[in-house]
């Protein structure tokens, strides 16, 4: 059944970052670790540095999958919007191009997710 709208409608997007009390949104997808089906998603100052992004946020997100342990960071390969990246652990996430819903992916060489299944 066809639909035919009566009037313009105006959509205005809810998670824009002025409604984030100023925090934006971060993604984060751990490649071949599907056990997380889904990227993570935090609302993250943009001032935190990227070294405590690590330690505070991402190492405790990561702590059920068996792989966890093994993690690690300074060996890891990034990705940031789809482009390599190479982040500064001493720079804040915006200082390090990190902005409102950015994609990071995280690949780590060797971890290859459960039993190596990639899950």
């Amino acid at each position: 059944m066809p639909v035919t709208a009566i009037g313009p409608y105006e959509a205005i997007a809810l998670d824009r970052q002025e409604n984030f009390n100023g925090l934006q949104l971060v993604y984060l997808c751990w490649e071949r670790h599907l056990m997380f089906c889904a990227p993570f998603t935090w609302p993250l100052p943009p001032q935190m540095l990227f070294a405590d992004f690590l330690t505070q946020v991402l190492r405790p997100a990561l702590v059920a999958h068996p792989d966890a342990a093994q993690v690690d960071f300074t060996t890891a390969h990034w990705r940031l919007n789809d482009r390599p990246f190479v982040p500064d652990p001493a720079l804040s996430l915006a200082a390090n191009g990190i902005d409102h819903k950015s994609l990071l992916h995280l690949d780590t060489p060797g971890l290859n997710g459960i039993a190596g299944t990639g899950n």
